[in-house]
């Protein structure tokens, strides 16, 4: 679902976490947050409950029945999903949430603009952002590997897909408004030998600096070009093998404690490494990362590329979706055929729910047209060219099995699953503490 604005969802759950935070805590001397529910050691605020369901409101979401009690037993169930962690064992390592942090805050930063924006608007470091968000992202991780462990058998057949659609009222069938059939070729620029050997130049000199005596987190936090770790001098923290890149862990374990590197590649660019401690076959490690700038050779190597997979697929020699899955550099869409899919897994996909350059780059073209080659950007923030095929335009229609059977397996496998959490709710709340603020008593979630 990389077509969603993924870069905005982000920065919208950075803004909310934080600003409802102060709205709550902002000094009137009344008190306006309170606990409404106890799940053992964790609870739910009822500022959590109030914007979760505000924000499903502005979305129009529907949800049947009382939408604030669906929603209450839906923060209980994800309390209770971490609590049975805790007591299952079930663990999610701090370098998972490091990695998911700093994946979040390359997304938000390349969507804003820059770090210097976010942390003037709202007067924080990045670090300090990073270290509020932590505990939330990680909760966020393990209940997503619990539903996933609960879930994980849970599929629907087509005929279970038939049954569903056939048992909706015809005057309650959704209306779906325009989709499109979009695929794309994505390709990141080779950096020339020429560049690259300019920027292994510079780290060479920023490690002379070390190795005469000025500080590795100081010149990283003045260099390195990793947002996730410049603000916090470099330092990774403690992660186990198979948490960084292949080549950047061989070069870690090579190396003695306070030893420091030679520039070593990766796809991200190039690194000093120092190793600060290894424990077995955990490490603890500090980088500087520099990514080498393209020349103006190197892109225009890259638009020449991409003209000529336009001209074989316009030849008919080969299909575009068979080079979007040969050529293109987005993994993601690539399996698809370079397809844009939505959140549910469909190629058919809502314009409204298009990423805006997307959106605007088709408005401008013909059913079965492919585009010029132009600029883009990954989801980590690496500068691409990318192709677009506007592959199929389906007018506004009644949600029927043919055109919209993605839709209709994905409704049917969210209410399977839905009534498999419900079961393995009733059955795992007999093991947990759980009490709920008497004012919620309507809602029946544990009576």
């Amino acid at each position: 679902m990389k077509y969603i604005k993924l870069t905005y969802l982000f920065f919208l759950f950075i803004i909310c976490s934080y600003s409802f935070k102060g709205i709550s805590q902002e000094s009137t001397g009344v008190v306006v947050d309170e606990i409404i529910v106890r799940v053992d050691d964790y609870i739910v605020l009822r500022s959590e409950l109030e914007s979760t369901y505000l924000d499903i409101l502005s979305r129009g979401e529907r949800i049947s029945g009382n939408t604030k009690c669906a929603v209450l037993k839906d923060l209980i169930t994800n309390k209770l999903l971490v609590a049975k962690a805790e007591i299952d064992s079930v663990l999610v390592e701090d370098g998972q949430v490091d990695q998911e942090l700093n994946s979040r805050m390359a997304l938000i930063i390349n969507q804003v603009g820059s770090e210097d924006e976010i942390e003037k608007y709202y007067n924080k470091t990045i670090a300090e952002f990073k270290k509020e968000l932590f505990d939330d992202i990680k909760e966020q991780l393990i209940v997503r590997k619990m539903r996933q462990e609960i879930l994980a058998d849970v599929v629907v057949s087509p005929e279970e897909v038939k049954d569903f659609y056939e048992s909706v009222p015809s005057d309650s069938l959704p209306y779906f408004s325009t989709q499109v059939k979009v695929s794309q070729i994505v390709k990141v620029p080779e950096v020339g030998k020429e560049q690259k050997d300019k920027t292994r130049g510079e780290l060479l000199k920023i490690r002379d600096k070390i190795l005469n005596g000025e500080s590795f987190e100081i010149l990283a936090t003045l260099n390195s070009q990793d947002p996730g770790s410049a603000q916090n001098g470099g330092n990774l923290g403690f992660v186990g093998r198979g948490s960084f890149q292949p080549e950047f862990e061989a070069a870690v374990f090579k190396l003695k404690e306070g030893e420091i590197s030679m520039p070593i590649e990766t796809e991200f660019g190039f690194h000093l490494i120092q190793l600060v401690e290894k424990r077995g076959n955990l490490f603890n490690s500090r980088h500087i990362l520099l990514q080498p700038e393209f020349s103006e050779t190197d892109i225009q190597r890259t638009k020449d590329f991409l003209d000529s997979l336009k001209a074989l697929a316009y030849s008919d020699s080969v299909s575009f979706e068979e080079l979007a899955r040969e050529y293109s550099d987005d993994k993601f869409t690539s399996s698809f055929g370079g397809y844009f899919t939505d959140a549910m897994g469909s190629e058919n996909v809502l314009v409204e729910e298009l990423d805006p350059v997307i959106f605007f780059t088709i408005d401008t073209m013909d059913v079965s047209q492919i585009s010029v080659p132009f600029e883009s950007r990954t989801d980590d923030g690496k500068i691409a060219y990318k192709l677009i095929f506007f592959k199929e335009k389906i007018p506004p229609h009644l949600g029927n099995l043919e055109e919209d059977y993605q839709r209709f397996r994905n409704f049917t496998l969210n209410r399977k699953q839905g009534i498999e959490l419900d079961k393995w709710f009733e059955k795992a709340r007999k093991e947990v503490f759980i009490n709920v603020d008497p004012e919620y008593n309507s809602c029946n979630i544990i009576n």
